[in-house]
Parts: C-alpha cells; sequence; structure tokens
C-alpha cells in the first residue's frame, strides 16, 4: 500500500534549497476517562465492539499499531517497520497514559522508549510534549482549577517521562491570557494553536502591526508572544489546511503524498529556515482512517530520505530558529469552535452531525449546574481542611504525586509536609484524602467531552454526571449538606432532544445513578 519510491517533484526542489527543511507532525493522543468512579473500571461498552470499550479499541486500531508502522516494498512484501512516536511531536492524555499503564502495558512502555529515542533523534530535545490533565477547557475554567490542571499535566509527565517537557498541549487549543501566563510561570517555553487564533504580528524588533485574522498566519514560523505580566511564550500556528486534508480530506490514502505537501510548504519560503508542521488528533493514524499509521510512517520515511529536508521536533526547531516575530491572539478561542469556547457552554451551532431540528441548548444549564457545585464544593473543603492542611490548595497541586505513586510512603510523606504539624489524628489523616478525593472528582466533571457532541444522553454527558454524583455522595457525607436536591434543580432546566431520555434530573436518576448502584452504593 505505501511503497517506497521516489518522488522527482520533492527531489528537484531540493536540489536548489541549501538551508534545511524542517518538517514537523504533531499528534493529539486522547480519550475520555471512561472508570466507573465507584469502581476505577472501565464497563462494557457496546458501541465499541467487537472490543470491550473504546479504550481497548482505539488502542488495538491506533495506539499499537503506531508502535511497529508496516512500510511495504514493491512486490507488497513488509519492507521494514517504524516506531512512529520516536519520529513525530506527540502528547498523550495522562488519564490515558494511566488506563495504557494499567492495561495496556506494551503500549504505555513502547511510548515511553520511543521518547528516549527522539531525544537521541533531535538532540536531546524528546517527541513527547505534556498536556493538561483532565482535558478541561481552560478559558472556562476559574484560575485556581487552571493552575491545577496544568500543575497536575507537569507533574504526570515528570513522573513518566522522567524529563521536564518543554511544552504543553492545551485541550482543544483553548487559550486565554491567563492560561498562557501559568504556563509561561511553569519554565514552559511553548504550546501549539490554531492558525485562526492569531490576531495579528510584527518583528520583536518593533514596527506596525500586520492583520492575520483569517487564518492568514504564517505558520512556518515561531512566534513570541509578550503576556501582560511582562513573561514571554513561543506559539505555533499549525498548517490548517494540510491538517484539514489529514483529518477529513483523504489526504491519509497517499503517504507520498503527504510527505510531498509537508516539504513543498518548507520549501516555498523565504527566507528559510521554515517549520512545515502539522496537528491532529492522533487518532487520526489508525482509528479515524483505516492504515493511517503505515500513511504517516511512509511520509516521515519520505522526509527522511531527501537531501535537506530534516524531521524534528518543536524544542530543537527553536534551539535552531528562535522566534524574531511576535504575536497577539484571540484569547477564548480553540481549534474546533468557530464562535470561541462557546462549544463548551452554549447552542452555538457546533455539534458532530446532530439530526435536524436537535439544538445544544442543554449545554448552558449543564455548565451552570456543575460551575455551581464546583464553587459550592470548593468553600466546604476551604473550610474543613483548613484546620487539617496549612495550604489546602496547594494540597491539591501535590495530592497528584500520590495518585501517581500509589503507595502508603507517598501518603504518609504528603501528610508529613503538608498536614498541620502535630494534631493530625488517624481519623484527621483518613479525612484529608476523602476531601482530596472530592476535589479530584470536582476536576473530572468537566472534561470537555460532556459538551462536545450532539446530545446530555450520550455517554459522554453521562461520564462527567457521574463524576458529579460521586462529588455530591463523598461531599454530602463529608460535609453534611443536601447538594443533590439544589444540583439536580439546574440540571432539570436541561432539556434532552431525545423526548423518552427527558431532562438532566432524568437522565442523573436513570443513567446515572445506576452506576453507582452497580459499583456498590457508599463505596469510598
Amino acid at each position: 500500500m505505501y511503497r517506497l519510491r521516489g518522488s522527482g517533484i520533492i527531489l528537484r526542489y531540493m536540489t536548489v534549497r541549501r538551508e534545511p527543511c524542517w518538517v514537523c507532525i504533531h499528534g493529539h493522543f486522547y480519550q475520555p476517562p471512561r472508570e466507573n468512579p465507584w469502581t476505577g473500571e472501565v464497563e462494557e461498552q457496546p458501541g465499541a465492539a467487537p472490543y470491550h470499550d473504546w479504550n481497548e479499541r482505539i488502542t488495538a486500531e491506533c495506539y499499537r499499531p503506531n508502535l511497529s508502522a508496516r512500510i511495504l516494498a514493491p512486490d507488497g512484501s513488509v519492507a521494514e517497520t517504524v516506531n512512529n512516536y520516536a519520529r513525530i511531536s506527540f502528547n498523550f492524555g495522562p488519564t490515558l497514559l494511566n488506563w495504557l499503564e494499567r492495561h495496556a502495558a506494551d503500549v504505555y512502555v513502547g511510548l515511553l522508549k520511543a521518547d528516549r529515542a527522539s531525544r537521541k533523534r533531535f538532540n536531546g530535545h524528546g517527541g513527547a510534549i505534556a498536556q493538561a490533565y483532565h482535558h478541561s477547557i481552560l478559558p472556562l475554567a476559574n484560575r485556581r482549577d487552571k493552575i491545577t490542571e496544568i500543575v497536575w499535566g507537569l507533574r504526570d509527565f515528570q513522573f513518566r517521562f522522567r524529563r521536564r517537557p518543554e511544552g504543553m498541549w492545551l485541550p482543544e487549543t483553548a487559550v486565554d491570557f491567563e492560561t498562557l501566563e501559568i504556563l509561561a510561570q511553569a519554565g514552559l517555553r511553548f504550546t501549539i494553536l490554531s492558525p485562526r487564533q492569531a490576531a495579528r504580528i510584527r518583528p520583536i524588533t518593533g514596527g506596525p502591526w500586520t492583520d492575520v485574522s483569517q487564518s492568514a498566519v504564517d505558520t512556518r514560523r515561531a512566534y513570541r508572544i509578550q503576556l501582560p505580566s511582562g513573561r514571554w511564550l513561543t506559539l505555533f500556528f499549525y498548517d490548517g489546511r494540510i491538517a484539514q486534508d489529514v483529518a477529513f480530506g483523504g489526504m491519509l490514502t497517499n503517504g507520498g503524498n503527504y510527505a510531498a505537501r509537508l516539504l513543498q510548504t518548507c520549501l516555498e519560503a523565504d527566507p528559510l529556515p521554515a517549520l512545515s508542521h502539522v496537528a491532529t488528533d492522533g487518532e487520526t493514524y489508525g482509528h479515524h482512517h483505516r492504515f493511517g499509521d503505515m500513511a504517516l510512517a511512509y511520509a516521515l520515511r519520505m522526509v527522511e530520505k531527501h537531501a535537506g529536508a530534516k524531521l524534528t521536533v518543536y524544542g530543537e526547531y527553536l534551539d535552531a530558529a528562535a522566534p524574531v516575530w511576535e504575536v497577539e491572539i484571540f484569547p477564548n478561542t480553540s481549534w474546533s469552535c468557530a464562535h470561541g469556547v462557546e462549544r463548551w457552554r452554549s447552542d452555538c451551532g457546533c455539534q458532530t452531525g446532530a439530526p435536524p431540528g436537535w439544538n445544544q441548548q442543554w449545554r448552558r444549564p449543564l455548565r451552570e449546574a456543575l460551575n455551581w457545585l464546583r464553587d459550592v464544593v470548593a468553600i466546604l473543603y476551604e473550610r474543613e481542611a483548613a484546620d487539617l492542611l496549612v495550604d489546602p490548595w496547594a494540597a491539591r497541586d501535590d495530592y497528584i504525586t500520590v495518585l501517581l505513586e500509589k503507595t502508603e510512603a507517598s501518603r504518609r510523606r504528603f501528610l508529613k509536609f503538608w498536614g498541620v504539624s502535630g494534631r493530625l489524628k488517624r481519623e484527621d489523616r483518613e479525612r484529608i484524602f476523602r476531601l482530596l478525593e472530592i476535589q479530584r472528582h470536582s476536576l473530572m466533571m468537566f472534561t470537555s467531552c460532556g459538551w462536545f457532541f450532539n446530545d446530555i444522553s450520550g455517554i459522554e454527558t453521562i461520564q462527567i454526571l457521574r463524576y458529579a454524583a460521586r462529588v455530591i455522595e463523598l461531599g454530602g457525607r463529608e460535609f453534611g449538606v443536601d447538594l443533590e436536591s439544589p444540583f439536580l434543580d439546574r440540571l432539570a432546566e436541561a432539556r434532552s432532544n431525545v423526548p423518552e431520555a427527558g431532562t438532566g434530573r432524568d437522565i442523573y436518576y436513570r443513567d446515572v445513578l445506576a452506576a453507582r448502584l452497580e459499583g456498590g452504593k457508599g463505596r469510598a
């Protein structure tokens, strides 16, 4: 299917250029957490048949094949296998990595090895970058939650990949200035955005601004953004035209054409060095497009085979070509909503092919109900934890270490550092972790997939409502208050497009609480 052969067009271009043509392909690999919050296990999902659940299916179709993607010889035999992850820039959602570690250890270990191999290939710069932890839409989060999501994403990355990340993927590339400030403060070098998120540019040395709205930004450069605090960060805007063709336009039917498009984009740039780069969902390579892993492998090999072209990752490119342009962005924007970030809080019209007559008016009351629950629980948490922890919110940021290490020793270290000295009884120590679990589930209920699709009765929204139910259950027990009734009063305003599904309240009683009963009611 993807056979090794030359490309005369590419070769002719290459003979007239002396400087390298840099090429980078980024894959955003992510699936929402699917575990029952009462059992910690993923239930059977019939839509993923013949596999047990969607994680298993996508692992088989995408994550595992990209570890050893096949390139065919002219006679149809396998000429070689390629570890795609070792040659691209990529991020994996932390909750997905947690699942892979437990259920697909070969893939998990392969990803870690691929990052180590990429550091040798790219002059010390690994291909993996971090991701904000729960894939929540950060511009819609409060500052406290933004910090925790970013800190947890960084800590998770360092624990798994044994190094500091240079960049971080923002869920849905959703961005605002506060989020960028937190990234810069954390010491990150860059993030990746959609070209339509760029507003205007000018040389760093000054001069008039040039309007680049309507996706007119030259994606072949790195840009520096000056933040209100005086800090700065590098932004890369991926090539939207190629990304669209890869994801939706059939580009992956021919890996050679994919390589040719990437090379032509940077070879036509003047002056060099120029970066031709693209970012898509990683699941494009094998799950959304069968044999997409093979097309990717062939494209990567074609780039590697041509003199003057160099595969790279963002950190390596930055060392060779520091930004000489600065950019201003449109805040509160994303890559998958033409209306900014409205897809995750209003009926903006963005959906995934809903039947005629459907609407997404349920998004607003869902967001408002969850915001209410988060805010009430935050007040109660802070009040109750103040006598137990020296800094309840900094302790929440550090709780990720306990979740990652999963040892009694890590719990003891955590309590020794954060606990109020000399005043913690055994029941106090146990209560600290119950309070932190309430906060963990409070963060999980904002996973972006809950709003992305067509109806509140979908499995993604039911999943985030399960996390809300767990917050309500644990919070009611710890704080002695009724959180459920006022939450459901707000949720009842969210009406499904499916008549028999009813309102959010009906879905909660019918589909959400069933998971609690199956998981063991009252299980902590």
